[in-house]
């Protein structure tokens, strides 16, 4: 990513990686820049207090003086579609109704059937038979994926739809939770000992006897915005010469922060939302695993960290093939967003209107009694703990209307934003549970 000659006025490498990732975590780039992404990666996790972040234990909030009457729009009563409503005694009756009104909010857009897969490489990496493949979309270049197996597997196994993070890092997305060789790339590895304590945890899930597709959402990776495609005075100088280059790998993401604005604002004009477009492309990726032979498609999970843990938000409710779900590091209110939080998240988590109908994790329970597990972390920096947990107190109301407690747990475990060891090893202990 060469710098142009020509004059600009902001250059992001002029932000040494150190000084990024300082004002960075948990969002803070977006603070300053008017564009918040999840989390990034610090150098020194230890840096910054991620309890002291929007805590607002002054009664500050992010919107002033106009936050306690924005507050109470939705506080006066139930959203129009919670299942908690006595108006909604018939469970299907709620859930075809609250579906259709959610999926309308969102505005997916139509991508057509099962894609068409093409199988780039196949190779034995760790136990694991690996697929690398990649399927066309009607839009955009094409989808790369990984698809992870037992290498001795010999019959039709469950599958696991695996979601990558958002952490404020577009140009990786599959890579960031697999490994596929004994070389990693440096950002990699930083980002797997940041977040998953050093562990693929794709592979790992795999090697329990499943099969796994991670696939690069929408714009990571394989999808995501190339520069030499968008105007000229748009690029800050940026190219897209030697892309793995880490200094290149940093100014590429600090550039499609400030994007953010931009790609949501423009997907509002076409009438679609960053979620519905997610939610889209992931049940592309859904048709994919569920139609393979060596998948048994009447037992299917999800799961994923952050930005995966919204994408199992919409995909675990909306998409009735899901037979399992883990939601770890996102999970709260809407309130939580509005007062507390929203300059801690990305456009890709917001849906105009929706909060009218169904509260965020509302949307997670429009599956019930589809086992459900979320995990959260007592410090997350993304959310305050008293909204987690009125998140929690939510979904356990809509699966003990349902009869299905036993189908649904949260934990809290100490500490900040991630996926670590200890939440991996529940996580494939409830899909074990619900899916073998």
């Amino acid at each position: 990513m060469k710098k142009n000659n020509k004059k600009n006025n902001f250059d992001p490498r002029a932000f040494s990686r150190r000084k990024f990732i300082n004002v960075t975590s948990a969002g803070l780039w977006g603070i300053m820049m008017n564009n918040v992404a999840t989390a990034s990666i610090p150098d020194s996790y230890n840096s910054f207090d991620y309890r002291t972040l929007g805590s607002n234990a002054d009664d500050t909030n992010l919107i002033g003086a106009y936050g306690n009457w924005a507050a109470q729009l939705m506080d006066k009563k139930l959203p129009s579609y919670s299942f908690r409503r006595d108006e909604w005694p018939d469970i299907e009756l709620w859930r075809a109704a609250a579906k259709k009104q959610a999926n309308e909010r969102i505005a997916m857009p139509d991508l057509g059937g099962v894609p068409d897969i093409k199988i780039k490489k196949r190779y034995i990496y760790d136990g694991l038979q690996i697929e690398e493949i990649s399927w066309q979309l009607p839009y955009g270049r094409p989808v790369e994926a990984i698809l992870l197996k037992p290498a001795d597997a010999v019959k039709p196994l469950p599958g696991i739809l695996a979601f990558h993070e958002h952490g404020g890092n577009k140009y990786f997305g599959k890579r960031k939770i697999t490994r596929t060789d004994d070389s990693i790339h440096p950002y990699i590895e930083k980002s797997q000992q940041h977040y998953y304590d050093g562990f693929a945890w794709a592979n790992d899930i795999a090697k329990r006897g499943y099969v796994v597709l991670v696939h690069d959402a929408f714009p990571f990776a394989s999808r995501r915005v190339m520069l030499k495609d968008v105007p000229e005075f748009l690029r800050q100088g940026l190219n897209d010469n030697d892309p793995e280059n880490p200094d290149n790998i940093d100014s590429y993401n600090n550039w499609a922060r400030m994007h953010e604005s931009v790609m949501a604002k423009s997907l509002f004009c076409a009438g679609t939302t960053w979620p519905g477009v997610w939610l889209a492309e992931d049940i592309k990726a859904l048709d994919v695993l569920c139609a393979r032979q060596d998948v048994d498609a009447e037992r299917i999970g999800c799961g994923g960290l952050s930005g995966g843990g919204m994408r199992t938000v919409f995909i675990g409710g909306l998409d009735s093939r899901i037979k399992c779900a883990v939601c770890v590091g996102l999970m709260t209110t809407w309130k939580d967003f509005l007062l507390n939080k929203s300059q801690t998240h990305t456009w890709m988590t917001f849906a105009p209107l929706l909060p009218n109908e169904l509260d965020f994790p509302e949307i997670l329970g429009l599956n019930v009694p589809s086992p459900t597990l979320v995990i959260n972390a007592e410090q997350d920096g993304l959310f305050t703990l008293p909204e987690m947990k009125q998140a929690d107190e939510i979904l356990k109301a809509v699966y003990n209307k349902a009869n299905a407690d036993e189908r649904y747990k949260c934990s809290f475990y100490p500490g900040g934003h991630k996926f670590g060891k200890d939440m991996q090893i529940e996580a494939y202990d409830w899909f074990d549970r619900w899916l073998k």
